[in-house]
């Protein structure tokens, strides 16, 4: 017995699982060498041509395509894996030794996010299996709503009842929501203690939910003699600092709650605020001088912890994943094709910081590198001033918590004490003349501040975990409509593109920083992805091109190098869905994440790609866009026959869709009245010339591009807007013009 204890104590907490990966390189470096092919038969008939202009604007896009398939190879050579064991962690350490962690919930629009979504997040989280004295949980409020307030004020008192009841009876999924959906019934072998229990907490839940939805339809009160009074005369943009601690744990008095604190940072026209960047220091300096835990854990308002233990696990990334994802994927945006890229970026230095479901260590947040051999008694107060700024509290803590000496760490139990340095850190002028923003916390200049923030900790030479637990540690939503997933995606490759101009370009971190060349090549292929719509744009105008234009870029059918395209598509097809099945996709959803990946990148990469550009020569600045947070009340909803159905807008993004569809089509018909007067009694071999590679291809993009065409023919807000149809047909009409030039 004594010996199994000891063998207990020295298995590892965590092991990185190795995969094997020899078949999929086998595959990439076979289409590797296809794609080289193409590229070499391109430089030897480039002579041979008639018209140059498609041929060079082939050679040109493969090129491209060549570069980006060499860089997802390299970032996907190796695939690894992390798995952590709660279990060995609970028999080796005491509860009493746990280190403090401070929880970070963001939201920025209660109508946009609702609250009812924000505190489910909030409820699980509470009710996490850790130790409560040893949690803060901080929400952050970026749109000044008493809404939201008032909403964790209520939420709060109903954790009192909740978070007992599922450690209790061990609940595994925490979100009330997700835990009382409509088929949720006690079983009859439940006892009768427990089922009286469940109803009572049903019925509390449903109490809930009525107040914060009662008090979501109608404007809220603010009274100058309620609790609410200090949001009398405010504006969303205008507003000072707004700091409430709901409830606080305080020694003498254990409750089974955390301390829960409301922000609402100052707010200026005078002022740049960054966006959630800007939040979330706000929110690292407020709880450094109120809890200064020296682990972070920052989560989304609709990313809902699902496994209970999630604290319990290394300390450590989590992937996103949604629940009540739409069946099979139809807009493509829940991130299934991402698996093979995050194994195999984590091993090389760590997979991406993606904004959610990340634990940090604050020392790091602070600046820290991992050879850092500073201590906090050889800074002097002028450069502690120069980094964290003019409050005293928050140099001093900052101080303790990066000389990585425990016992120095202050223990501010009760952060009630603390409101007013925490105000004080939390004004809209606090940051200038100090490294927030540009060295330490959460990193300016992207929309995608939280890959620019793991970069610049990359660059220090971090190394960063993921890890995925059964059941899945975090679950969020996913956008349900194609107007709100156009513009999520928009903002992500906006964001990824904004950061090749910041001075935390992977290229330069791998010469001036600590970042693994191959780590630098996989940032830089994510970052490039806005601008894969440029070549993607042209490759697929050119079948229309070149069959309205009596010209090929394709080899003919009985020549031997359309084997080598041939090829290209095959084994690119298959090996995707290869990929996909061994992580169980649908052959349904293999072809949405393949249909969409050519129309995301045509309308919301394009977007993306022109709206930097724009930036760049300063013709506009790009925003911060939230995506619309969708919340169902139950299961049954994600069966209604509307749900997944594409809806369209006036947004701009579809158009160049709408454009590639029309020309394609008209290029068809350009075909079709070709093969038709071909006399195949007498000259059959007169059709391989019609250019029948390049019909396939602007069948393909029919294909992909179906949803639209079906879009062109329907009513309502499932059919696209005829001022749209209009202005893409003329841009239509004018590219067959030019063809016929």
């Amino acid at each position: 017995m004594a010996k199994n204890t000891q063998d207990l104590y020295y298995l590892p907490l965590q092991e990185t699982i190795v995969h094997n990966n020899k078949t999929a390189r086998a595959i990439e470096l076979v289409n590797l060498s296809l794609l080289v092919s193409v590229l070499l038969y391109r430089v030897v008939y480039f002579k041979d041509q008639e018209q140059y202009l498609p041929w060079l604007l082939a050679f040109l896009c493969e090129s491209w395509f060549t570069f980006n398939w060499t860089a997802a190879v390299c970032t996907k050579w190796n695939q690894c894996t992390t798995k952590t064991y709660p279990d060995r962690l609970l028999k080796r350490v005491s509860e009493s030794k746990f280190p403090a962690v401070d929880i970070f919930v963001t939201t920025a629009d209660s109508i946009v996010e609702p609250s009812i979504i924000t505190m489910n997040t909030v409820l699980s989280l509470l009710a996490v299996d850790y130790p409560a004295d040893k949690l803060a949980l901080y929400l952050s409020d970026d749109g000044c709503s008493p809404l939201t307030l008032y909403s964790l004020v209520e939420t709060t008192k109903f954790a009192k009842l909740w978070v007992p009841f599922c450690k209790k009876y061990n609940v595994q999924v925490r979100a009330p929501f997700r835990y009382f959906n409509t088929k949720a019934t006690p079983l009859e072998n439940d006892s009768l203690e427990f089922q009286q229990e469940w109803k009572k907490i049903k019925k509390e839940y449903g109490d809930l939910y009525k107040k914060i939805d009662h008090a979501a339809q109608r404007p809220f009160p603010c009274d100058h003699d309620s609790d609410f009074s200090v949001f009398c005369g405010v504006h969303r943009s205008d507003h000072p600092t707004i700091i409430k601690v709901v409830s606080e744990s305080r020694e003498g008095s254990p409750t089974d709650l955390p301390h829960v604190i409301y922000i609402s940072r100052e707010k200026s026209p005078k002022h740049q605020h960054h966006y959630k960047a800007g939040a979330m220091n706000v929110l690292a300096r407020v709880s450094g001088v109120m809890t200064n835990a020296p682990l972070m854990l920052n989560v989304d308002c609709d990313m809902y912890a699902n496994n209970p233990q999630v604290f319990l696990h290394a300390m450590c990334m989590f992937p996103q994943a949604f629940y009540d994802g739409l069946k099979d994927d139809p807009f493509g945006n829940q991130l299934a094709d991402f698996f093979y890229l995050i194994n195999g970026i984590s091993s090389i230095q760590g997979t991406l910081y993606v904004g959610s479901n990340c634990f940090h260590r604050r020392k790091v947040i602070y600046g820290s590198s991992p050879n850092d051999s500073t201590k906090s008694d050889n800074i002097s107060n002028e450069d502690l001033r120069k980094i964290f700024g003019k409050s005293t509290e928050l140099r001093e803590l900052a101080a303790q918590i990066l000389s990585e000496t425990n016992s120095k760490i202050e223990n501010r139990s009760c952060p009630s004490n603390f409101i007013e340095a925490a105000t004080h850190v939390a004004s809209c002028s606090y940051e200038y003349g100090t490294s927030w923003g540009a060295q330490i916390g959460w990193i300016y200049g992207s929309a995608t501040e939280d890959v620019l923030t793991g970069l610049n900790i990359h660059g220090r030479g971090w190394r960063s975990a993921i890890t995925s637990p059964d059941p899945l540690a975090f679950l969020g939503c996913s956008a349900t409509t194609y107007p709100s997933s156009l513009t999520q995606q928009k903002r992500w490759f906006t964001g990824l593109f904004e950061i090749l101009f910041t001075d935390k370009n992977p290229l330069l971190l791998t010469i001036e920083g600590n970042i693994w060349f191959r780590q630098a090549l996989a940032y830089f292929y994510i970052c490039l992805w806005a601008v894969r719509s440029v070549p993607e744009l042209c490759y697929a105008s050119l079948p229309a091109y070149c069959i309205i234009k009596d010209s090929h870029f394709l080899p003919k059918v009985n020549e031997r190098a359309s084997l080598i395209f041939m090829g290209i598509f095959v084994i690119y097809n298959l090996y995707a869905y290869w990929e996909s099945k061994r992580i169980g996709v649908s052959l349904r959803m293999w072809w949405n994440l393949q249909r969409m990946e050519r129309v995301n990148t045509l309308t919301a990469r394009l977007f993306a790609f022109v709206s930097v550009m724009l930036k760049l020569i300063g013709l506009s600045n790009t925003v911060f866009e939230v995506t619309q947070k969708e919340h169902m009340l139950n299961d049954d909803d994600n069966d209604n026959v509307s749900v997944g159905r594409f809806t369209y807008d006036n947004s701009p993004m579809i158009m160049p869709g709408v454009v590639i569809l029309l020309i394609n089509i008209m290029a068809l018909v350009n075909g079709m009245l070709r093969l038709y007067k071909v006399d195949y009694t007498e000259n059959w071999m007169g059709v391989s010339k019609l250019g029948l590679g390049e019909m396939f291809c602007s069948i393909w993009m029919l294909l992909c591009f179906w949803e639209y065409l079906k879009g062109l023919f329907r009513n309502g807000k499932y059919g696209i807007p005829s001022s749209t149809i209009w202005k893409s047909g003329a841009l239509a009409l004018l590219f067959v013009q030019i063809c016929r030039r």
